[in-house]
């Protein structure tokens, strides 16, 4: 098995290269258990165990199961695996939740009892935008103390000087990998609107916003549709993007922006996340 200082490494150049993976430490043992605490491994979505060690069957198969599962919604949780008899002293089933504490049943024969912590590591998530517009800089500068992979496109020629961004394009093309958690808005206030939205509508995302007027995204929308792109695809853009917080500077338009996508994001990691009032037209 890969000794502990190898996992710690191997996290530090999974992270670097933005490839998810589940840290999964041992926090508590007791009686007899083959890992005690302290014990780390890394797990990979396909449920590899790919360094580390932290027992065997026995706390193996709800570690994986976990472990999927905080893929799935990026939320750490903390797994007690113990035997039948102490789950019954505590009044809990396998499987069920209590007090952020989630119980598993222990078959082996030692009847040891083991506390998992399973902290999922995503890449960051992914905000595209379209455009050169003093938003769509705006979008970017601010988005990248916020956690953001941040991918600015449009024609470099229009730039003064070239914007700060994890990448860049040159034009409206999108040919880079993105994060499983993708947002995208069109920023180009008149300079390639429609070819532009056009791009953004063939990345597979939950978010296209479009910085806008409702009145022009209503004529973008008559002339896209005309190309040949679905309603259904056309209903997605949120347009105008951002929370109503009566926005007037570039910079305050991208704080609303982003505002909206954290709101987002966040969706299911905080409880039922209240509604977010729209921007005015």
């Amino acid at each position: 098995m890969t000794a502990h200082v190898d996992v710690l490494d191997l996290v530090s150049r999974l992270k670097a290269a933005e490839e998810p993976f589940v840290l999964a430490t041992v926090v508590r043992t007791v009686s007899v258990t083959a890992a005690k605490a302290g014990a780390k491994a890394i797990i990979r979505p396909d449920g590899r165990v790919e360094a580390g060690w932290i027992g065997g069957g026995c706390a193996r198969g709800a570690t994986l199961k976990a472990a999927r599962e905080a893929l799935a919604d990026g939320r750490s949780r903390l797994i007690s695996i113990q035997p039948e008899d102490l789950l019954d002293e505590l009044g809990v089933k396998p499987g069920e939740q209590r007090d952020g504490v989630k119980f598993a049943k222990n078959m082996c024969p030692s009847q040891g009892t083991m506390d998992i912590f399973v902290e999922p590591m995503l890449p960051r998530p992914s905000l595209v935008v379209l455009g050169s517009s003093p938003v769509a800089l705006a979008l970017a500068e601010q988005a990248r103390p916020l956690g953001f992979h941040v991918t600015l496109a449009a024609p470099l020629g229009e730039f003064c000087a070239l914007p700060q961004a994890d990448r860049l394009i040159d034009g409206f093309g999108i040919d880079v990998p993105l994060s499983a958690q993708c947002f995208v808005v069109v920023s180009t206030q008149g300079k390639g609107d429609e070819a532009a939205l056009k791009a953004a509508l063939g990345i597979d995302t939950s978010y296209h916003g479009f910085v806008g007027s409702r009145r022009k995204m209503t004529a973008l929308r008559a002339r896209l549709a005309k190309e040949g792109i679905s309603p259904e695809a056309l209903d997605q853009v949120k347009a105008p993007a951002g929370l109503d917080i009566g926005a007037v500077t570039p910079e305050e338009i991208a704080l609303s922006i982003l505002a909206e996508i954290v709101a987002a994001r966040r969706v299911g990691q905080r409880g039922e996340a209240q509604q977010p009032q729209a921007a005015k037209a």
